[in-house]
């Protein structure tokens, strides 16, 4: 979740998990967002890197970030892949593993604080002064 809340954070789309441990033997998760733009994807995947790295997880392995089209993030159990749109669509890798779970990430809403109950207060006509 730290992975999909970091790629949040940076106003990435369509977020999806992939559990892949019982279709490939690489790793158990591949996390799939996507960019608008070059900037965008480069942004989520330093925004991914940074928050994971403060929370102790090592990166393996990065691909893609000169071109920023396909940016691949290898943490061992898990797999980010931060693609450019178009680009995702093309290799559309929730189509090529079909067989493999898969569930949307849904952003939590923050929520608002309630307000502390107000008393009715009566109105009150003011009395105005005839002219």
């Amino acid at each position: 979740m730290a992975i999909a809340n970091a790629a949040a954070d940076k106003k990435a789309l369509d977020i999806v998990f992939i559990k892949m441990k019982k279709v490939s033997s690489v790793c158990d998760f591949f996390v799939i967002a996507s960019g608008a733009s070059t900037t965008q994807v480069r942004a989520i995947a330093d925004h991914i890197s940074v928050k994971l790295k403060e929370k102790g997880c090592r990166l393996w392995h990065s691909e893609g970030q000169r071109e920023a089209s396909w940016i691949l993030l290898d943490y061992g159990d898990v797999v980010v892949h931060v693609f450019l749109e178009e680009i995702r669509r093309f290799y559309d890798l929730e189509r090529l593993w079909g067989d493999a779970p898969q569930e949307k990430f849904r952003e939590k809403k923050p929520t608002k604080p309630k307000k502390p109950a107000s008393r009715k207060r009566t109105s009150r006509k003011k009395k105005t002064k005839k002219r």
